[in-house]
């Protein structure tokens, strides 16, 4: 009788204490989770510190200028390396004419122009491209020619549709 009694108390006792014990542990892994996201937010923060300590310098500046933007100090002269693999035998140096126009070696998109050329070359011919009028699409803002939300047939700056 007594140890079935015990038995009971005992039972009893882990009932209360096991949903306890269960929830610091899982609170106990939450957090040792949380201190390793916290010490990687903290490693990160310290490596984005050194790198905007460096930007503080002007050689790293004038680096970052050279090797990103392809820049170059007055009076050098900048040589672009060309990937064997790129050129076309037609386009090799002639050893008659070195210096000949047609004899410069150009990479495989045929430009050597530099990067800000091209997106500025990009830019003005997007903004010389034709406006399509008369779609009444969604996308159209209100006055808009063809559209026939806002302007009237007597209109004079409604284009005719045709």
């Amino acid at each position: 009788m007594r140890a079935l009694l015990l038995g009971v108390v005992v039972l009893i006792g882990f009932a209360m204490v096991f949903p306890t014990v269960r929830a610091y542990l899982a609170q106990r892994s939450q957090l040792d989770s949380l201190a390793a996201e916290v010490a990687a937010s903290e490693a990160r923060e310290a490596d984005l510190k050194s790198q905007l300590a460096r930007w503080d310098t002007d050689a790293y500046v004038i680096a970052q200028a050279r090797e990103r933007l392809s820049y170059v100090m007055p009076g050098e002269t900048a040589y672009r390396v060309i990937d064997p693999g790129s050129v076309t035998e037609e386009s090799h140096v002639s050893s008659a004419n070195p210096d000949s126009e047609s004899g410069l070696a150009l990479p495989a998109g045929g430009t050597v122009a530099p990067w800000y050329t091209t997106i500025w070359g990009s830019v003005q011919l997007a903004g010389e491209a034709p406006v399509p009028q008369g779609t009444g699409t969604a996308t159209d803002g209100p006055g808009v020619a063809g559209d026939g939300a806002t302007d009237g047939p007597g209109d004079p700056t409604t284009a005719p549709s045709p």
